[in-house]
């Protein structure tokens, strides 16, 4: 079983992720944790969200060798998580179909970018998943569910001409609703 877990910053995926890694280990089940070595926001060697909670993982680069990495060493245990999967390559989506066979396979990321575009990986991943868990975190600016995430540069919104990749927490990035959600250089409606 393939369970895709989404949303953008400070909703609780990481979390989620933990949560459902933890009962399976609770219950028993060997499991194996995984995120992209470019994320070492809180704890380079663990999945950590932001509210402290952690988790012991394989650190793996985000590109095809870490794909590979995944898809093997995945092979050896009943449960197979990976965080933050919108750094890998889309390939990352085949190779978590295949490891869903025979287990359970937990996949966690941010659905959109800071411009409200979809990432490829999590797309995909989505698609071949039998279950997506989709949060909502919780808008900065009106407390209304939020479903974007607001990059800022200075306290301000960035330009949509930023680079697409940038690794930060709540000194970065808000939640924000679809309302409050702004993309300087882009028209109402993501500029599309």
């Amino acid at each position: 079983m393939l369970v895709a877990i989404v949303g953008p910053m400070f909703a609780g995926k990481t979390t989620e992720l933990i949560r459902r890694v933890e009962r399976q280990i609770i219950a028993g089940r060997s499991a194996a944790v995984f995120k992209p070595s470019i994320d070492s926001r809180y704890d380079a060697l663990s999945v950590a969200a932001h509210n402290g909670l952690r988790l012991k993982a394989f650190v793996v680069p985000p590109d095809e060798s870490g794909v590979a990495a995944i898809a093997e060493e995945g092979e050896r245990y009943d449960v197979v998580a990976v965080d933050e999967v919108q750094f890998f390559p889309p390939s990352l989506a085949e190779a978590l179909d295949r490891l869903a066979y025979g287990r359970l396979v937990i996949a966690a990321g941010l659905n959109l970018d800071y411009r409200g575009e979809p990432f490829e990986t999590t797309m995909r991943i989505m698609a071949y998943a039998d279950k997506v868990v989709s949060l909502t975190a919780v808008c900065k600016v009106c407390g209304r569910p939020a479903t974007r995430t607001q990059r800022l540069i200075g306290g301000r919104p960035a330009p949509a001409d930023g680079p697409r990749i940038l690794v930060g927490g709540g000194e970065t990035y808000e939640a924000r609703c679809r309302r409050h959600h702004i993309v300087p250089g882009r028209t109402a409606g993501g500029g599309r």
